[in-house]
């Protein structure tokens, strides 16, 4: 009697655990659609406003879970010189780890890359929603990469401090 207990809880801890995982890496993420025009957008010095740049090989991913789980893989014929001589930068850009079927969006080669200074990070957009940036970075050879990070103004806020004095204030649905 005992076997048959423990090997009901065996496998229903191994259901729950395909469960989770399967929730996790594969349930709540689905495509986004290319538009063919502002799918890749950077902040610019001249208006410090977001304009679309050129692009192709656009593919992404994102879930309706969490506003953190964008992400965004293109190329772009655009050096990056001229870039950072046209667009703002984002200095503390850190990619988070993506699902690993997502297989042109790694993190951990692209935060390689700009710790080295191989690829370069832009603002594609402050406070895409309130607290969370969305980044643009690019490689010498034009692929890109986008992701969604959470600023100073997001870290604070959302763990339930108040807000800081550089920051705007918060939507209703934030507080």
């Amino acid at each position: 009697m005992g076997q048959l207990i423990v090997g009901g809880i065996a496998v229903t801890a191994l259901a729950a655990g395909a469960l989770l995982y399967y929730q996790q890496v594969y349930a709540y993420y689905g495509p986004v659609e290319a538009k063919g025009t502002d799918d890749v957008m950077v902040t610019t010095f001249a208006s410090n406003q977001p304009e679309g740049i050129l692009y192709d090989d656009f593919k992404a991913i994102d879930a309706d879970s969490s506003p953190l789980r964008y992400r965004a893989c293109f190329h772009t014929p655009m050096s990056q010189a001229m870039m950072t001589e046209t667009y703002v930068d984002y200095p503390k850009a850190e990619p988070l780890v993506g699902p690993g079927w997502f297989d042109c969006f790694d993190a951990t080669a692209i935060g390689n890359a700009l710790e080295t200074g191989e690829a370069v990070a832009f603002l594609g957009q402050r406070d895409f929603i309130y607290g969370i940036d969305r980044v643009v970075a690019v490689l010498p050879d034009g692929r890109g990469f986008v992701w969604h990070q959470m600023n100073h103004c997001g870290e604070v806020v959302y763990d339930g401090d108040p807000v800081p004095e550089d920051c705007p204030e918060p939507p209703k649905s934030v507080k």
